[in-house]
This record gives structure tokens, C-alpha cells and sequence, in this order.
């Protein structure tokens, strides 16, 4: 089993959902806001938890999800935004994202079958296959237009 991608998925949902709730404004992501604390290690260099966090985010800048104008140390990416392929991502609705019995109104249907709703809702209840499967959504580009409900 690899420990480290489910973090990866739940560190890299986590970290673009707070950007996401803070869109278009620059904020700074602080690992800690992600995972909480972490004792730094005996010699005082961040976790290893820390680092695999912080990576994530450096990852995601790398694959042009967010952009950052510099890191505060091992702290945090300042200045950081979702650039305009990792809003689109998030904002698009997922396929059979609602249960079919409910009807709720067009625009509550559209903000609850958002990836970025799923996400926020699968982390909330701690399900890390969920978290998992939405997480591999976000990465995916081959979803088509014709199946977005945004």
C-alpha cells in the first residue's frame, strides 16, 4: 500500500480547495493550515509528513495548477492562486455527481456536483477512497465540455 499518494491526493485537494475558496485573491498556503503541526525532526528540519506536503503544492505549481510568487521558508507558498486550468478543473461538475432521487434547485444542483463540492465533502467525512477517486478526477483531462454542468 502507498501511504504517501493517499496523502498526496489528500494534501493536493486540501491545498487547492483552500485556494479555491479564497479565488481569484493571492493567498499563502501554509502546510500547517493543510496538515496541521509537525514537530520538526531532531536536527530542526521539517517532517517528513511536512515535506511531502509542501512538495505536493511545489507539484501541483510544477503541473500548472496554482502559481506562487516564492516560498516563506518551509512554510508556505506566498502569494498563491489557481491559475486558470486548476479553477476550470474544480469548478466543473461531476458526472452523476447528485443522487438521482434529489431534486434540488438548478442552482444548488450546479454548486453541489462541482469537483471542488465532492472534494470539500469527501475530506469532511474522512473518506480517503473517496478523496482518492476526485482527487484522480482533478488530473484528468479528458473530460469533455459536453459533460461539464458548469
Amino acid at each position: 500500500m502507498d501511504l504517501q499518494i493517499d496523502e498526496f491526493y489528500k494534501d493536493a485537494a486540501a491545498g487547492m480547495l483552500m485556494l479555491y475558496q479564497v479565488f481569484p485573491r493571492k493567498a499563502a498556503l501554509y502546510v500547517e493550515d493543510l496538515i496541521g503541526r509537525e514537530e520538526p525532526d531532531e536536527f530542526g528540519l521539517p517532517s517528513k509528513r511536512h515535506q511531502s506536503c509542501l512538495s505536493a503544492m511545489l507539484w501541483l505549481a510544477d503541473e500548472g495548477y496554482l502559481r506562487f510568487d516564492s516560498t516563506i521558508a518551509y512554510d508556505a507558498l506566498d502569494q498563491a492562486v489557481l491559475t486558470e486550468k486548476g479553477f476550470l478543473r474544480l469548478s466543473r461538475g461531476v458526472p452523476h455527481a447528485l443522487p438521482s432521487e434529489e431534486t434540488p434547485p438548478a442552482a444548488v444542483r450546479r454548486v453541489q456536483a462541482t469537483l471542488a463540492w465532492q472534494l470539500r465533502d469527501a475530506l469532511s467525512a474522512h473518506n480517503s477512497e473517496r478523496v482518492a477517486r476526485l482527487t484522480r478526477l482533478l488530473f484528468e483531462s479528458t473530460l469533455t465540455g459536453s459533460r461539464d454542468i458548469v
